[in-house]
């Protein structure tokens, strides 16, 4: 068996998020009939508390109120100093940890896992180091604190790290964070958005996000290809909610892609090429109407988030196995293939697998969150009762396009400098 490197392996750390304001530190019991939020709990399994922050359907009654979280996440499929391996390192939150809320827990069925199998096919010897972490902000990824990673502060220190140690062997690097930014800090206990600090949110993650996507970058090969996702719209579920869920569906969309425009802005400012969920989910399709059975016509981009989430059901947002799978198909559109980072890349895309949905591979993959295995086996999370829930849905923001811009460009002039 292959062995990580110590600072590789990670596990995640108790109590509140530090970034959250002290007010809004940990959700209090009045946020339940908005959001179904539920106490934080302490799990011996993996010694680690998560506050659940779950909604379904009725989510449109509170606008866009939302918590994006991130389960747990075993450590890496990667193989120590293999003259012939190259390497795919995946950062984010609970988008690259596949979590499902049928089985509670995180699956292979995620897009990362599913983008490694594609790219590993054109890529001989490739491995995969997962370094994401439960409820991840862009602060907490360059700070620390969320998750521990022996002989590194943070998500974007192992990375870094990692990407030293394999220096001139990393071929794709992928990156989905920021939403947590917002949705951690400017939900009131009502449920309500602060709009002030929405707006000082965004600038503040629009700085970060060039900063992690720059360091990346910078610490990459010369053919190192570098992705970084925009968000699907799961708000769009409520449409199924009657008069007042189809207006709250319609009021989300230009909110969402205006967060996706300042992420897509900050991304191409450092480098990155994008992936392009939104577009991919249909996000923005309320005209083409598709039958879904069981609900009726329904406009295109209301169809596909029923399709590819749970959204739809009585479970959570998720993306279910077929929108993982549309996901990575969304990071493949952009990539190229990579037999080793030095080498000219040459377009060949390839459907990526798609695991058995509520599946979380081989049986034996499964342990506590704080002792991960060393193969790339997937990190016991525990029940929905203790997971952050939802992946994917894009920060709030409307100011983010032009701060994302504004720092993505006066950090690559001090660099110059």
């Amino acid at each position: 068996m292959e062995t990580a490197p110590q600072h590789l392996h990670k596990k995640a750390t108790s109590g509140c998020p530090k970034t959250v304001a002290a007010e809004f530190r940990c959700l209090p019991a009045s946020f339940t009939p908005l959001l179904g939020y539920s106490p934080p709990i302490t799990r011996k399994r993996t010694q680690v508390k998560r506050s659940l922050q779950r909604f379904g359907p009725p989510l449109a009654v509170a606008a866009m109120t939302i918590a994006l979280g991130t389960p747990g996440l075993a450590a890496a499929d990667e193989a120590s100093d293999n003259q012939d391996a190259t390497y795919y390192i995946s950062l984010g939150d609970s988008l690259a940890s596949g979590y499902q809320p049928d089985v509670d827990k995180d699956t292979d069925v995620s897009y990362t896992d599913q983008l490694y199998t594609q790219l590993k096919q054109q890529t001989p010897g490739l491995k995969h180091i997962r370094l994401g972490c439960t409820a991840e902000t862009t602060e907490s990824l360059i700070s620390g604190g969320k998750c521990d990673y022996p002989n590194a502060k943070s998500q974007l220190d192992a990375a870094l790290k990692a990407m030293a140690q394999h220096r001139g062997k990393v071929a794709y690097v992928t990156l989905s964070v920021g939403a947590n930014d917002i949705l951690l800090n400017c939900v009131s206990p009502v449920g309500a958005l602060d709009g002030a600090c929405l707006n000082s949110r965004s600038q503040s993650m629009a700085k970060n996000l060039a900063q992690i996507a720059g360091a990346l970058h910078q610490a990459g090969g010369k053919n190192t290809q570098f992705v970084g996702a925009t968000y699907h719209n799961p708000f769009l579920a409520a449409w199924a909610q009657g008069p007042a869920g189809q207006q709250a569906a319609k009021e989300s969309a230009p909110l969402i892609k205006a967060a996706n425009t300042g992420i897509t802005q900050v991304y191409k400012s450092t480098g990155f090429k994008v992936a392009d969920v939104a577009t991919a989910f249909s996000s923005d399709d309320f005209t083409t109407q598709v039958n879904v059975p069981g609900v009726g016509e329904v406009p295109a981009n209301v169809a596909k988030i029923c399709q590819l989430t749970w959204a739809c059901t009585k479970k959570d947002p998720h993306p279910n196995a077929e929108g993982h799978k549309v996901i990575a198909g969304a990071f493949a559109a952009v990539l190229t293939k990579n037999d080793t980072p030095d080498e000219d890349a040459s377009p060949t895309p390839t459907e990526p697998a798609t695991p058995e949905t509520g599946t979380d591979g081989d049986s034996d993959k499964g342990e506590g969150a704080n002792d991960p295995k060393t193969n790339g086996g997937l990190a016991e999370t525990g029940g929905s009762s203790s997971t952050p829930l939802i992946a994917g849905a894009g920060a709030t923001v409307v100011a983010i396009g032009a701060a994302a811009v504004y720092f993505a460009r006066r950090r690559r002039a001090g660099e110059a400098n």
